[in-house]
């Protein structure tokens, strides 16, 4: 396993399982988004559940790098929605580049698995 694997998996780790945790708390601000995007509170809180999953994916990527892909290619996809979510409401590069950026992390965890 390659120490860049390792240093992007606890960074993907790290957030999804922040954001994910604050989605399945409903916390102001992930409501708030929800609704922003047209979501309900509980289909926010499906997504934050998605995430934490995804996170522990991730991190057994390490020693089962199939877990690790089909987790790294689920956040890709994620972010992915995300990007088209903030497009299709009108929101600029501010508002999409973090989520931009945290797909092009996933894909680098991606590259760097072997």
């Amino acid at each position: 396993m390659k120490v860049v694997s390792m240093v992007l998996a606890g960074v993907l780790a790290a957030e999804f399982v922040s954001f994910g945790t604050a989605k399945l708390a409903a916390v102001a601000s992930m409501r708030k988004r929800a609704a922003h995007f047209g979501y309900s509170t509980a289909a926010y809180r499906g997504i934050g559940a998605l995430e934490i999953a995804a996170a522990g994916g991730v991190l057994i990527g390490l020693t089962h790098p199939p877990i690790g892909v089909a987790a790294g290619i689920g956040l890709a996809l994620l972010m992915a929605g995300a990007v088209a979510a903030h497009v299709r409401n009108g929101d600029g590069v501010p508002e999409f580049a973090p989520a931009a950026g945290t797909g092009l992390v996933a894909l680098g965890y991606l590259a760097t698995l072997s």
